[in-house]
């Protein structure tokens, strides 16, 4: 049923009904829902070619941020999803998850209204994939299988330990580049949207697991060349002081902040791709923090800053020792 305070609208041919326009989901500021939806209709031209063809995490606010609200990461397709929205099964350990697939702007504004916040995508397309004969795509294990999704990404996660600040994560992108660049790729990085920094690069197709290595060996590398900065042990304790390459990000079942996504903090920040020259020029701890606004303005002015991810000429995986 329609209430009288809903609105009905027309997305890229799909008609869609916005609901509880004004509740206020971030109430530090006064962000309501119309805000959010009206980001995100806005950002979905340079959003989607991110997050087509991979299966999209959403991590959803109902009643908005703030301490203790409550929020749960929704991985399948929820009850009530129109039938013009793209699912993907896909097979899992425990079971099959049926993803939603962001491939239009309709799809992006009925997430916002359903206040997912967040985006999260994986490193695979699900194009790379064989489907199982009932559909559904299944994930790799360590070893290979036949049909698996292969990824077109690596992304080198960037984990701020305790006391490390902007400036020292900054530095250590710049390094996280200077080893990709020497193995041939073509670096980009994006903040979190919160404390931490993502280095992306695209890559011919491979396996998740292949991936994974690579990153884990790079991240070896800097811990060896600049112990005082780096760390990839898993361990809280250990990162204290220092940054941690989380290599897992690579792993087939993990996904990250999609680009240009919402964040769900106190404040809405933006998972915003940043100039190698603004993360050179990092001077204080607040420094590359941005609002929907600001993004939707640098998109003006810029583009998209993570182009180069979509470029279909990819460098093949690079091989370490």
């Amino acid at each position: 049923m329609v209430e009288s305070s809903d609105v009905r609208t027309v997305v890229g041919g799909r008609l869609l009904t916005l609901t509880n326009l004004d509740k206020v989901l971030y109430p530090q500021v006064g962000y309501t829902k119309a805000e959010v939806i009206h980001y995100y209709l806005q950002v979905a031209p340079v959003l989607l070619p991110h997050v087509s063809d991979r299966p999209m995490t959403r991590l959803r606010f109902p009643d908005g941020v703030g301490d203790g609200a409550f929020s749960f990461y929704e991985k399948n397709a929820p009850q009530g999803c129109p039938d013009w929205v793209r699912t993907q099964p896909v097979r899992v350990s425990d079971g099959i998850v049926d993803y939603v697939v962001a491939d239009e702007s309709a799809t992006i504004v009925w997430l916002a209204n359903l206040a997912a916040l967040e985006m999260h995508v994986p490193q695979w397309r699900i194009s790379t994939a064989t489907a199982d004969a009932d559909g559904a795509i299944t994930l790799p294990e360590e070893l290979p299988r036949p049909g698996e999704p292969l990824a077109d990404l690596v992304v080198v996660d960037l984990d701020p330990g305790d006391g490390v600040t902007m400036i020292e994560t900054a530095r250590a992108a710049l390094l996280v580049a200077h080893e990709l660049a020497a193995d041939g790729l073509v670096p980009c990085v994006k903040t979190s949207g919160s404390k931490g920094l993502q280095v992306y690069a695209a890559i011919q197709p491979s396996r998740s697991a292949e991936v994974s290595g690579y990153v884990q060996t790079v991240g070896r590398t800097l811990v060896r060349r600049h112990p005082d900065l780096f760390v990839v042990t898993m361990a809280i304790a250990a990162r204290a002081g220092r940054v941690f390459v989380d290599f897992s990000q690579n792993h087939a079942a993990k996904n990250t902040i999609a680009a240009y996504s919402l964040r769900g903090r106190a404040t809405p920040s933006v998972a915003t791709p940043v100039t190698w020259d603004e993360i050179g020029g990092v001077s204080g701890p607040d420094d590359l923090r941005f609002s929907p606004q600001a993004v939707l303005d640098r998109i003006a002015e810029h583009g998209d800053l993570m182009a180069e991810l979509l470029e279909p000429d990819r460098p093949p995986l690079p091989q370490r020792e």
